[in-house]
């Protein structure tokens, strides 16, 4: 009896075990098969699955997020990378400058910066210097002033809007200074000018030496394009020789310059009458080299991270710069600030994909033409800077870039002054971080376990209530 007491029935280990079974199972034949209870059944297992697949897809997408904090760059400087081109500014009198709060004060910046002069079709044909200072022409000294030069009488010709047409129809070659009186290198051109005229005249050159006074003949310096002072053109049967003279201002350099082109001119008329003499075709050398006005300038500066400004100026070394023939039309092929390859990620791409293309400020300017259809104005870039973090989800991934707004107004500038393309820029202290933000694998699962046992105590509450509403009453 012992035995059978003891294997009958369970110890009190067992017992105590199950007495704490949540899972407590009900004997087969207590229970009943509905109709009822198959289409809840079947209801339940398409309501799971779709959640499954739901939660499973929202578990492996990430989601964007972004969020302001304290700028958290510390670095003393930033780089600003720009490409600009300026549709009627000559390379040789645009000039890079960089000026900030702190006193800064650079001047015709040349390191990290490229000049291309541009043909009429706007491509690259002529590459104007990297790393190079303009250099600076020989101004001759004289003893005598010019009224002294003119005791024995004016040698280089004075013209006017009457007389200029005439003076060039008239010699097959023609040497012009234009002028500006108030110009400091005319005025110390003026002896030497003069100087170089009657030299010409005793070796008997066949070429015409005169002035133009663009205040006295604005008209005519206006229709010739003369944008600086002084500015030495040559005429070769009535027509312009480009580029103008850039050589020394001395009389030496202008009548070895002089004196070679009229002896290729006598080269060439010669080579004209062998040819016709020997009945062959002759083909006039192209001497003519148009210099169009538009310089690409292109490069990076690394500028301290204040309030400041660089801007394009009209501005030489050898020159003054005619400030009603000063044209700055321009065109950003691209402006943006920190280390532009770094966008260029795949990962980081894939980063900003979800991010509308009007939210991703990072080169706004880029492509935009700002034209000014009058002189005396130019147009001013007013940019606020924001730095913006981009966090790819892995440590070594971390993007520091810099995203902007820019206003652009034209500015008029007085009678006197000569205009510049202005680019001020303001970076903000806040900065931005965008970064991935994913689901977590417990909350996952925490998910998928809600769903199983909500959808089967919702339903089975469901299903129990229909089952005593249509059950049928036993008589």
């Amino acid at each position: 009896m012992s035995s059978m007491g003891s294997g009958g029935g369970r110890s009190g280990p067992g017992r105590m075990a199950s007495s704490v079974d949540f899972y407590r199972r009900i004997p087969k034949d207590l229970t009943e098969s509905t109709s009822l209870g198959a289409i809840m059944s079947l209801l339940a297992l398409t309501i799971m699955v779709v959640l499954f697949v739901s939660e499973t897809y929202a578990f492996m997408t990430t989601r964007l997020v972004t969020s302001v904090v304290l700028d958290p760059d510390t670095s003393e400087r930033l780089r600003l990378n720009f490409n600009v081109t300026f549709h009627d500014l000559h390379c040789d009198y645009a000039s890079v400058d960089v000026l900030d709060s702190l006193g800064t004060n650079r001047q015709n910046i040349t390191k990290n910066v490229e000049k291309w002069q541009l043909d009429e079709q706007g491509t690259r044909r002529i590459f104007s210097g990297r790393n190079r200072e303009v250099r600076e022409v020989v101004q001759q000294e004289h003893s005598m002033t010019l009224a002294e030069m003119h005791e024995d009488g004016v040698h280089a010709v004075a013209l006017t809007k009457e007389t200029v047409k005439d003076f060039i129809k008239d010699h097959d070659m023609a040497f012009i200074n234009f002028f500006a009186p108030w110009c400091i290198w005319c005025q110390r051109l003026h002896p030497t000018w003069e100087r170089f005229a009657e030299n010409v005249e005793d070796e008997e050159l066949p070429l015409g030496v005169a002035t133009v006074d663009c205040v006295e003949q604005a008209d005519v310096c206006r229709a010739n394009m003369i944008r600086a002072f002084p500015l030495l053109r040559w005429f070769h049967n009535g027509e312009a020789v480009m580029p103008d003279y850039k050589g020394d201002r001395t009389v030496d350099g202008l009548l070895a310059f002089a004196e070679k082109k009229v002896e290729m001119d006598d080269k060439y008329k010669n080579w004209k009458k062998d040819a016709e003499r020997k009945g062959q075709e002759f083909t006039m050398p192209e001497t003519n080299r148009p210099d169009h006005q538009q310089c690409q300038i292109s490069g990076y500066l690394m500028v301290n991270r204040v309030p400041g400004n660089f801007h394009v100026i009209a501005n030489s070394v050898n020159h003054n710069l005619n400030p009603a023939m000063t044209n700055l039309t321009h065109t950003v092929n691209h402006l943006s600030f920190g280390d532009s390859n770094s966008l260029k990620s795949r990962r980081v791409q894939r980063t900003l994909d979800p991010v509308p293309a009007e939210h991703k400020q990072f080169s706004p300017l880029n492509g935009g033409t700002f034209a000014n259809h009058e002189f005396h104005r130019a147009f001013h870039h007013y940019i606020k800077v924001v730095s913006t973090r981009i966090d790819t989800g892995k440590t070594q991934d971390v993007i520091d870039t810099y995203q902007f707004i820019a206003q652009s107004q034209s500015v008029h500038y007085k009678v006197e002054e000569v205009p510049e393309a202005r680019f001020s820029y303001d970076i903000s202290p806040m900065g931005v971080v965008v970064g991935k933000e994913g689901r977590k694998w417990y909350d996952y699962l925490t998910s998928l376990f809600a769903i199983i046992g909500g959808t089967f105590t919702t339903l089975g509450l469901i299903d129990a209530t229909l089952y005593k509403m249509f059950k049928a009453k036993k008589i």
